[in-house]
């Protein structure tokens, strides 16, 4: 593409992801001073001397600022799609402060996961998902935040609900019923694990889509790393590398994302492993990032 990337996404990074080892608001300012990246996606604050120091520095940053709730539930094993009302609400209570830690920082938008499921449940599951969903929206709204599902695998690491592309469209159009502040995350890493292809995914879920990721995945059971694991491009095994990411613009260009009147979010979601060292798996993320978008077409 002739065109800078920046003309028609806002790219971005998830803070605990690229620096799992550095001091948060140290990151936070590493990330605020790197001219590469339009937007940063942060999760909780340790304490509220933390969330402030992050606050300020964000504030005069022009950094477009996502806040996600991932880590939250998945580090309290909270489930809002929980067949037990009690446990289902506490999952909800939890998206409720995300929301408000959201609107704190600044933040446009706030992300979370479905839960764990089973096959006899299901549609039960579904159904509190719904509630848990439309019920955090609803609150997001009167705070002018915006609340996105990501789509992760249901058979494999996380084990989320939601799920395959056909069942998230599907969710997607129930909430949207409601509640006109939903969208779907979609995030490259998490493809090749669901058993899908970025064809598959972004089509089916094109009306949804309002905010996207990319990274890599090992999706081969008998290899080292396999999982949601996030790894640099270039992991041996894995499933994505620069022609993956090639392939994921391509489709993005085919449905419309190419949108420089209101760019879309567009996150790296790269972490280093214990023997790697952060900025060097960032700048790798950015080459690959770079290649695959000179070589798109115009």
């Amino acid at each position: 593409m002739r065109d800078s990337i920046h003309k028609y996404f806002k790219v971005g990074t998830l803070r605990w992801m690229s620096y799992p080892r550095t001091d948060v608001v140290e990151s936070v300012r590493k990330i605020a001073c790197d001219d590469y990246f339009d937007a940063i996606e942060l999760s909780k604050c340790r304490d509220d001397e933390e969330r402030e120091a992050v606050r300020k520095l964000l504030s005069h940053s022009h950094l477009t600022i996502c806040y996600a709730a991932q880590p939250t539930l998945l580090g309290g094993k909270l489930n809002p799609n929980a067949v037990d009302e009690a446990d289902r609400q506490k999952a909800e209570d939890a998206l409720i402060d995300a929301v408000d830690q959201a609107a704190y920082l600044g933040a446009v938008g706030m992300a979370f996961l479905a839960g764990k499921w089973s096959e006899e449940t299901k549609e039960e599951n579904y159904r509190q998902l719904l509630t848990t969903t439309v019920n955090v929206c609803r609150y997001a709204a009167e705070k002018g935040i915006m609340v996105e599902l990501e789509v992760f695998d249901y058979d494999v690491d996380k084990a989320s609900l939601i799920g395959p592309a056909p069942l998230a469209a599907r969710f997607a159009a129930d909430v949207r019923t409601k509640c006109p502040n939903f969208g779907l995350l979609i995030d490259l890493s998490h493809i090749p694990i669901c058993h899908e292809t970025p064809k598959d995914v972004i089509r089916t879920c094109r009306p949804y889509i309002t905010h996207l990721h990319f990274g890599n995945a090992v999706a081969d059971p008998a290899a080292e790393g396999y999982g949601d694991r996030h790894q640099r491009f270039g992991y041996p095994d894995s499933a994505n590398d620069i022609a993956e990411l090639y392939d994921y613009l391509k489709v993005l260009k085919e449905e419309g994302f190419f949108n420089a009147a209101d760019p879309m979010v567009f996150s790296m979601e790269v972490q280093p492993t214990a023997v790697e060292e952060e900025d060097i798996v960032l700048a790798n993320t950015k080459r690959c990032l770079n290649r695959a978008w000179a070589i798109l077409e115009d």
